[in-house]
């Protein structure tokens, strides 16, 4: 902290504001996710609901105001958004759910999402498994062309 005769500068107070700010978010959202996970798991009965949603996140804005969760909704894309539709109908009921758990005098508001960063990981995943199978098919034609001197040899584990 920068201190200007015996003060602390309004930079270094500012920065430090925002880093207990932050982690007061962080720990407020990681609160929210495991009691919504349990209000949606015990307490709602939409119909709409048939994949278990799953929480993959929640970001609190840092007046505390807003929180964004991300879900993932295993099936069709019909059934993820009828999934999604049904926790926003149901978002005010969390709220008041969730103001009476946490002992908060105002929660914040609920916005649900569908988290796209998983469809980005398993497609990622699912090229890097490519890439593998098209080495290994390489390799085994290296092999065959330098006949099959690679095939011979033994490991030493053997």
């Amino acid at each position: 902290m920068v201190r200007l005769h015996g003060r602390a500068s309004p930079d270094s107070i500012a920065a430090e504001v925002i880093r207990k700010m932050s982690r007061r978010t962080e720990r407020l959202g990681s609160t929210i996710q495991q009691e919504l996970a349990q209000i949606i798991m015990r307490e709602l009965a939409d119909p709409r609901l048939t994949g278990m949603p799953s929480i993959t996140r929640v970001k609190v804005s840092e007046d505390l105001s807003i929180a964004d969760v991300y879900v993932t909704v295993m099936g069709t894309e019909g059934q993820q958004n009828a999934a999604l539709n049904a926790l926003r109908h149901s978002a005010g009921l969390m709220r008041t759910k969730l103001t009476k758990m946490l002992s908060l005098r105002q929660s914040p508001f609920l916005k649900f999402h569908i988290d796209e960063n998983l469809k980005k990981e398993l497609a990622v995943l699912d090229l890097l498994e490519k890439v593998r199978a098209e080495n290994e098919e390489i390799d085994r034609k290296r092999a065959a062309e330098s006949g099959g001197a690679g095939d011979t040899e033994q490991s030493p584990s053997e």
